[in-house]
């Protein structure tokens, strides 16, 4: 399938074969794919966890308003970042570059990030936004369809999960075989409200 074919037929779907398994290597490949995703300084601060766990996905189902597809569907996976993943060794993120440039380049996102928490926490929440989409253009590939998910509570999920201090959920994926048809397109905004030319016109 080609890209503009896998976004034009991707659709969330809510319904899924609870049978159905996803074997470790094709979670691995979905990984992989993701993690290609473009990331601020390459500091890669998305966690991906991967819930198997049967009771523990009942708990987090029950955290979810009881959404079917956190428990039906093959895969849940819990997107989290680390905020503080650019403190941690930052000349690893550009080691390809040489030691000169990963020192300055190291320098450069210490001087970005440090006492600025309220970019961390946006940059991370873009990381794992673009990953998000990536997995599941990804699963579209591999022949699965998938599900983003926002509509949990954060907190709960979070002690379930014994997520650290300094990381954050950012939003679920859900991928797997559908039993059912996706929902009907709600219908697209038409380009002129959406797409603007240079600059905002005046109000």
């Amino acid at each position: 399938m080609n890209i503009i074919s896998a976004i034009e037929t991707r659709r969330s779907f809510r319904q899924f074969d609870a049978t159905h398994e996803i074997s470790e290597e094709e979670i691995e490949h979905l990984i992989a794919l993701a993690m290609l995703s473009p990331t601020p300084g390459n500091t890669q601060p998305w966690r991906f966890v991967v819930v198997r766990d049967p009771v523990l996905r009942q708990e987090i189902r029950a955290a979810a308003s009881g959404q079917t597809q956190v428990t039906d569907a093959s895969l849940l996976i819990i997107l989290t970042a680390d905020l503080t993943a650019w403190r941690t060794d930052p000349e690893r993120y550009a080691r390809t570059t040489g030691p000169e440039m990963s020192k300055v380049l190291a320098k450069s996102m210490t001087d970005f990030y440090e006492g600025r928490e309220w970019l961390q926490r946006d940059d991370a929440m873009k990381s794992t936004g673009l990953t998000a989409m990536t997995l599941m253009l990804a699963a579209k590939e591999l022949g699965y369809e998938s599900c983003p998910m926002g509509g949990f509570d954060i907190d709960a999920v979070g002690a379930l999960i014994n997520l650290p201090e300094n990381h954050v959920v950012s939003m679920f994926v859900t991928i797997g075989k559908p039993l059912s048809d996706a929902y009907p397109r709600g219908g697209q905004l038409a380009i002129e409200e959406v797409l603007v030319r240079d600059r905002f016109a005046h109000a």
